[in-house]
């Protein structure tokens, strides 16, 4: 049955006197004003460089970026810096006038000839793993800066963190650890500090190199600061060239034949419960191919599988083309076999996107009036665009939280009670059980239900009733990003649910598209005006028909907007272009009529999984890196 329904924000998610699935705990500090037992969505980014980071010189800095957070038209809810922890000390050395090696060669090239010694310096300190002779025995003097550097990362965010009954904003402590096995082969992590309790320093991959020895080091740190938790959320699995998902001992690319064991499985779990679906280098969903018949899996490709892409043209991306082993799907089939042969699943992903801007613009992720993800992108597919073609402005975090505060949100994080959206504020519920009383779309207690009677994203299904005819059933509701005065959002097109399961030593996927709006609608992309039908709220509540109990599971829903056009064809469009005209494609505008142009996209939202498994599970850490 497929149905939309129009029901209110308060309806869907804030029942003020609602029963959530875990009551405050009692030692939790004075509530927000603001305060949800059945949780709120709180939108966010969580993937933000500053020019602290190498590749973000001449952007603000932690300070400006929570500033432009906190008073953007639409302000974020919360937002974490994550600057590069390999070069903060090189960056403040050769960025700072006054220090005694800031005219040295390599600074003065840095200086001089951003992009070309940018690629210089990472080879050094990520190919070779080596220092540069500027930062004295032992790296020391860079050590040094880098001290002075996450010290006024921390105290931006401690005075950005907004600890007034308001809560209008939360910051984060955190950076990103940059690995990279090899050339271009992107392992990316971005670690989030629960609190102030914080390493004093972050652990680079110079002296970290495998995401296992990151773990180490951040469970060796965090028990010398009292208090300290963490997570580590890998992103960009698109750009790893087939290792993302590979051990987490790979510290070369020979070693992605080494065994993931049990310990490694659970490990994963605890410090990486959660993956970056999107940003701005692509969507890691999906990609057609295999048992994939998705048409929304060609949403926002990258045409290459690692950043040697980005540093060379159309012309070689052929001999690099994307892996769907490396995306985030095929991450979640693949750990349903590992737990069958494990007791364990590595992969047991929770969802979020951000936008990895470079620009220190936390939450810049719109279409409209997109200007680039950094100053110092010259790729070859820019052209006069604010941006190359195959990036895009990148998406947002939200958390389902009963309060705006670190505790709150941070603990959402862990359960994995989250989502991810391309860009628009789109707000999905999405709970899953064994039946739910009466029809929770045509209730105000929509979310109250949804605990009361199931499970919210990202949890594990609890355990199955003797009835032999019991299939999972999910509740879910979704509402179309509600806009601003005089720029409304896009109407709602459909909502799926992507089924994952394993059968007989064999992954399967298969998708649902369980509630959809009226009509038809569509987008002309010569004036980007759309037409058609839409709903502003859908809301359903499915059975599986294709349950087997025998076959372990996982369930997501993704929430599709009507069509819209893409950044690039709104710049094109401002700017006279006209495919069919040649002489309206102005020098530098070429890229708007490439091939792999695509003017007009689908915006959607990505829930976290919700897992069955056929056997009890044990009960999962409740914390990270503690």
């Amino acid at each position: 049955m497929r149905r939309a329904a129009a029901a209110s924000l308060a309806g869907l998610a804030l029942c003020a006197g609602a029963r959530a699935a875990e009551p405050a705990p009692p030692d939790a500090p004075a509530r927000c004003a603001h305060y949800e037992r059945a949780r709120q969505p709180l939108f966010g980014d969580l993937h933000v460089h500053t020019s602290f980071s190498l590749d973000a010189a001449g952007s603000g800095t932690p300070r400006s970026a929570y500033e432009y957070a906190r008073g953007r038209a639409r302000p974020l809810d919360f937002a974490a810096v994550t600057d590069h922890a390999e070069w903060l000390g090189e960056v403040r050395i050769c960025t700072d006038p006054e220090h005694p090696q800031y005219r040295s060669d390599v600074c003065w090239y840095y200086r001089a000839e951003r992009p070309p010694a940018i690629g210089m310096i990472t080879a050094k300190t990520m190919a070779r793993r080596e220092r540069f002779e500027f930062c004295g025995p032992g790296a020391e003097r860079c050590r040094q800066a880098a001290r002075g550097v996450w010290h006024e990362i921390r105290a931006a965010a401690e005075a950005f963190y907004d600890r007034r009954p308001e809560c209008a904003f939360t910051t984060f402590a955190a950076y990103e650890w940059t690995g990279s096995p090899g050339h271009g082969i992107n392992l990316h992590r971005n670690v989030v500090f629960a609190g102030a309790a914080v390493p004093e320093l972050p652990v680079s991959f110079v002296e970290a190199p495998s995401p296992q020895a990151l773990w180490d080091s951040l469970a060796a740190d965090c028990r010398a600061a009292e208090g300290c938790a963490a997570i580590a959320i890998p992103h960009n699995s698109n750009l790893s060239q087939g290792l993302m998902f590979a051990t987490a001992r790979l510290e070369k690319p020979g070693d992605a034949s080494l065994p993931i064991g049990r310990a490694e499985a659970e490990a994963r779990q605890r410090f990486e419960p959660l993956i970056e679906i999107m940003q701005h280098k692509g969507d890691s969903e999906c990609l057609p191919g295999g048992d994939t018949r998705d048409e929304a899996c060609g949403f926002e490709k990258l045409p290459y599988d690692s950043f040697q892409g980005a540093m060379t043209g159309p012309e070689a991306w052929p001999g690099m083309p994307a892996r769907r082993s490396d995306t985030v799907r095929e991450a979640l089939k693949r750990g349903l076999l590992l737990e069958a042969a494990l007791g364990a699943n590595p992969f047991r992903y929770g969802v979020l996107a951000s936008t990895d801007t470079h620009t220190a613009q936390p939450g810049s992720a719109d279409e409209v009036g997109y200007a680039g993800h950094t100053s110092t992108n010259t790729g070859r597919m820019k052209g006069a665009l604010p941006d190359v073609l195959q990036y895009n402005p990148g998406g947002l975090a939200v958390v389902w939280a009963e309060q705006n505060r670190r505790e709150s949100i941070f603990a959402a994080l862990l359960r994995r009670e989250v989502y991810g959206t391309s860009g628009p504020r789109i707000v999905a519920r999405f709970f899953g059980g064994w039946g739910f009383e009466g029809d929770p779309c045509a209730a105000a207690d929509f979310a109250e239900r949804g605990y009361a009677q199931g499970v919210p994203m990202g949890a594990q299904l609890p355990a199955r009733p003797a009835d032999p005819r019991a299939a999972p059933v999910f509740a879910l509701h979704a509402l179309r990003d509600g806009g601003t005065e005089g720029r409304p959002g896009t109407l709602l097109r459909e909502v799926q649910i992507v089924k994952g399961w394993a059968e007989a030593g064999a992954a399967h996927e298969r998708v649902y598209t369980v509630a959809s709006a009226a009509g038809s609608a569509s987008v002309d992309p010569l004036s980007c005006a759309q037409s058609g039908p839409g709903a502003a709220a859908l809301c359903e509540v499915w059975r599986d028909p294709d349950f087997d109990a025998r076959e372990p599971a996982f369930y997501y829903a993704r929430v599709l907007e009507n069509p819209s056009c893409r950044w690039s064809q709104l710049v094109c469009r401002q700017r006279g272009v006209d495919c069919r005209r040649p002489e309206t494609v102005a020098p530098g505008l070429e890229p708007c009529c490439h091939p792999l142009h695509q003017p007009v996209i689908q915006e959607r939202a990505w829930t976290s999984p919700i897992w069955y498994s056929p056997e009890p599970r044990a009960a999962e850490p409740a914390a990270a890196a503690r």
